[in-house]
Order: structure tokens, then sequence, then C-alpha cells
């Protein structure tokens, strides 16, 4: 796992090398002809990563994105979806659950123009695609996903980049290579070490870090054992917080936008009800998670994810577990 996850930045490098320009053909594709809605298809690590890419494409472009359960199709069978006017983008590693093939074939027969994002090109789903783009993560053999997580973002961010033609995006994209790289090198390993006996935690983000709260809450479930959930830092007032007190383990994440000072305020509340608290922005009261200074807001949640790739394999060991062999899973995970 970790040796996977520390190849994001190579891999990267490749995605960009191999799939920039089909991504400046499709944002140009995109521009003349605007979809008036984006649907997204995926399950897992890969729907974390699609959440990522909702908050993207919502704040920069104005689109609504709407994350389809491929169930409806699969399972319910509905009939007479209509698709017109939309982009239709499927995620996933091995492109063959039978779920999001038959939601993508429903999809294409609504009308839809369909991408795909899918690390196994001999798959069924890239093929599937009117187009199909590559993640270039090259193989994954760990049961959890970590580079083909980072290289779907980066894909989200290259299609956002590249459709709106927005330069500062453009330019997050050409630095995030060598802002994995910066944060592969930062040890969150001591605030992670704490959480060796713990048995529940919250992991907090908002707008484009929520995917990264949901991917670093299920790395939590699957590899340690540790049940984790994600809330977003507005969500998790409305409920969730009467679980907080003394001790109360929460990991909160956070980049410098217009979420930021409101994350901070989630974050003091939760200082002042004793929680045990490990916060990538500062807050007094909580332990300062270290993070690449300087990067875009918006890579700032997947150099966080890679910060932490690299410390929470040895939590799983620390625990008792394999992090390359989560109990009762596999790679490839085809569901109906």
């Amino acid at each position: 796992m970790a040796l996977e996850a520390a190849q994001s930045a190579e891999a990267a490098r490749q995605q960009l090398s191999r799939c920039e320009g089909a991504f400046a053909g499709l944002g140009e594709r995109l521009r003349q002809r605007p979809p008036r809605f984006v649907v997204t298809c995926a399950r897992g690590s890969s729907d974390h990563a699609a959440s990522y890419g909702k908050y993207l494409i919502e704040t920069t472009l104005g689109r609504a994105v709407a994350s389809v359960g491929p169930s409806v199709a699969s399972v319910y069978n509905t009939r007479g979806f209509d698709f017109r006017e939309c982009l239709f983008v499927a995620v996933s590693q091995s492109g063959r659950s039978p779920d999001l093939l038959r939601l993508t074939e429903v999809a294409r027969a609504g009308g839809a123009l369909v991408i795909g994002f899918v690390n196994n090109e001999d798959s069924p789903l890239f093929s599937l695609c009117d187009i199909g783009l590559p993640l270039c993560a090259g193989p994954e053999r760990s049961v959890a996903a970590t580079k083909s997580y980072i290289l779907s973002g980066l894909a989200f961010l290259q299609l956002v980049a590249h459709w709106s033609g927005e330069a500062v995006l453009r330019d997050a994209v050409s630095r995030l290579p060598e802002a994995l790289e910066a944060a592969r090198a930062l040890d969150w390993w001591p605030a992670l070490e704490r959480l060796t006996g713990a048995h529940n935690l919250f992991v907090l983000g908002r707008g484009v870090g929520l995917g990264a709260a949901l991917e670093m809450a299920l790395k939590f479930k699957e590899t340690c054992r540790l049940h984790a959930e994600a809330f977003s830092t507005a969500e998790v007032i409305h409920g969730p917080l009467a679980l907080v007190g003394r001790g109360f383990p929460v990991l909160a994440l956070g980049q410098e936008d217009s979420s930021a000072e409101g994350t901070r305020s989630v974050v003091r509340r939760m200082v002042e009800l004793g929680a045990d608290i490990r916060s990538v922005l500062a807050v007094p009261g909580a332990e300062l998670l270290p993070v690449v200074p300087g990067v875009p807001s918006a890579i700032a949640p997947l150099c966080q994810v890679q910060s932490f790739y690299m410390s929470v394999h040895r939590l799983a060991v620390a625990r008792g577990m394999d992090p390359d062999v989560p109990a009762h899973l596999r790679k490839v995970t085809e569901t109906v």
C-alpha cells in the first residue's frame, strides 16, 4: 500500500504527459456544446474522487453535479432515463463492476456524452465510453486503493481546468506532481499513532476537501478496522456533534478557500468540548498537521491524502492488521 501510494507523483506525470492533449480537446468540445448538468457514476474510493470533482465543477463552472446510484439501473431496472445534454462521468479502477457498466449503458442510451476515468484500459467500461481517459496509475495490487484515487482526482482537475480555461486551475494541474512529492515527505504518523487504541473517529472536510475526508475515513475502516465517519464541517453540527466529548478523536481537514473560517469555527467548538483534534488548519488547542505550504486550494486535499497514505499503513500494523489484505475484501469488487 505504502509503496504504491509513494508512486502517485510519478503516475501524475504520466497522466499529464499522456492525456493532457485529450483533456484539452474535451474541454474545447464542452465549451462549444456545454452540458446542462453532470452525473457521476462510481463506488468506493472512485466515488470519493467524484465528490472532489463535484465541488470543482459546481464552484468553477456553475453546473449541478449529481452522483446517481448504479442500482437504479442494475437492480431497479429504471426505464426512460433522460440524459440529454448531460455529461456522464464514470470512474473506476478496474472498469468491471456490473452495476457501473449497466448505468453507463443506460446513460448512453439516454443521450449522455459518456466519459470514463478508468485505470484498466482493457476493461468493458473503458470500451463502453464515448471518450475513455486512462488514469495511468499503473498496477495497483494492494486491496486498498491509493494512487488510483489521487489520479482520479487529477483527472477531474484536468477536466475542469480545460473546460473552464481558468489559468489558476491550469497552474494547479502543472504543480500537482511536485506538490505530491513534497506531501509524500511529510510525517503524519505522530498524530495518527495516538489512534492505535481508538474505537471511533470523525474525519471532517468541506467543499473540495469532503472527498478527502470520505477517503480517509474509508482507509481507517478497511485497513485499520477503526470505525471512522466522514462529515462535512457544516453537516457535523446537525446532530453528530452530540457524540463529541472529552478525548473524542477528530481529524479535521481544510483548505485556504472560502470554507476555511467555517472549518476553523467548528474545530474551535470541538476543542471547547474537549475533543482530541488533529487539524491541517491552525486552531489553538488542536494538534497541527504538516501540510505543503503555498499550494493552490484546489490541490490541497489531494496533497493531504498523499501525506495520510504514507502513515495510515503504520497505524494498521500497530493495530495488528495487514493493510495490504483487509479482512473480508478483495481488490476487484463487483456489485450489481
